[in-house]
């Protein structure tokens, strides 16, 4: 009995930084996946542990079932269908069965998504034993949604072997969730981040669920549904950063900029909208994809100008933003800046040719390319050794 679950990245298309400042953004999905596996053991074995297998760092944890009841006695009181905050007193419970595994320190920013993992997994599943291995095809901590997408993919497989929802186990290949169904994937998967993150706003978490992209300004979230193929080269420069920081460095600039920096977020906030309905706007030929993929560059092209006023970018985004500029693609940075991923949007008559080019000279630079569709689906599952 297994179920396999997958839940996409995302990207900022527009307006970050600027929607803290009560600017409108958007966000979109990218078809690159963290994908959950969970198994439980047959009835006739004895293995009476909980394992969890992180394929790509080449790491496992595994906690006796009885060991995890002993830290967790009031499990019972949870209910999957009601997503629930971690309460402290439990937290410090689940930190401690964290430390048991003495995670590398190399890895020591692991220990908040097995914390993550440990309060999801017992929440919807009590103490069961069961092996999760987790695969990802997203670069960790390069602002593509990475943690939101484990949420995701991990709140959506425990749900689907639990009485919460109702899905199909006779189905062949990836199912998708009804809306409210949806709705409890994402509550669950936002406690997740909390604990990862402490106070996410919600967004990355809200895509990777339910895809396609959104639209949203502080208090105000829509998603909204593509009408045109899109299709962007992520460059991750590799460059960690300090979300923090530039956040904190941004607001700094708008006390001692007030009118100059209100200009700049009302011009974001422009794009953004502009940008939301042209993607939504129907296309009529190739000729229309041409025009819309355009006026997308150019709005691109602005929205990046802005960011550079804000000081957010970074000797590496300008060095992908010179190599793409060489070909006449336009690029700009996504999510928080100074360093992380770089967006580049690939028309869709760009000849293959030229995409390997530029490919090649990005990763000379040491960077990481990675080529994405963008505003699919939100999170699938699928089932075997069902009878």
């Amino acid at each position: 009995m297994e179920v396999k679950a997958r839940a996409p990245g995302k990207i900022i298309l527009a307006g970050e930084h600027a929607v803290v400042h009560g600017s409108t953004a958007v966000a979109a999905s990218i078809n690159l996946y963290t994908y959950v596996s969970l198994r439980f053991p047959t009835a006739s074995g004895n293995d009476d542990t909980l394992k969890l297998e992180l394929k790509d760092l080449s790491l496992e944890f595994s906690w006796p079932v009885g060991r995890i009841k002993q830290a967790l006695p009031d499990l019972d009181s949870c209910l999957a269908s009601s997503p629930t905050s971690c309460p402290p007193e439990t937290m410090k419970s689940i930190a401690a069965l964290v430390e048991e595994q003495n995670i590398p320190e190399a890895e020591t920013g692991l220990a908040a998504g097995v914390s993550a993992f440990l309060w999801l997994y017992t929440s919807i599943q009590r103490c069961k034993p069961a092996k999760v291995v987790i695969t990802s095809e997203l670069p960790l901590g390069s602002g593509l949604g990475s943690s939101a997408a484990l949420c995701v993919s991990l709140s959506a497989a425990l749900l689907a072997l639990s009485d919460s929802v109702n899905l199909d186990f006779s189905h062949q290949g990836w199912l998708m969730f009804g809306e409210s169904d949806l709705e409890l994937v994402n509550k669950w998967a936002f406690e997740g981040e909390k604990i990862i993150h402490g106070r996410p706003s919600g967004i990355d978490n809200t895509v990777s669920t339910y895809g396609n992209m959104i639209k949203f300004r502080p208090g105000d979230l829509t998603r909204i549904k593509s009408n045109m193929p899109l299709k962007m080269l992520i460059t991750n420069t590799k460059v960690g950063r300090n979300t923090k920081a530039l956040v904190a460095g941004v607001s700094e600039r708008t006390l001692r900029h007030p009118k100059a920096m209100a200009a700049v977020f009302t011009a974001v906030d422009s794009i953004s909208n502009e940008l939301a309905t042209i993607i939504q706007s129907p296309v009529l030929d190739d000729l229309a994809i041409t025009e819309k993929e355009e006026k997308l560059e150019e709005l691109m092209e602005m929205n990046q100008g802005l960011l550079q006023c804000m000081g957010v970018s970074h000797s590496s985004i300008e060095t992908v933003l010179r190599t793409t500029l060489k070909y006449k693609l336009v690029t700009k940075l996504t999510g928080a800046g100074g360093g992380g991923c770089v967006l580049t949007l690939l028309p869709t008559l760009l000849s293959e040719t030229v995409v390997d080019k530029v490919i090649a000279e990005l990763e000379s630079c040491g960077f990481q390319c990675l080529i994405a569709g963008i505003g699919g689906k939100g999170t699938e599952v699928s089932f075997s050794g069902f009878p």
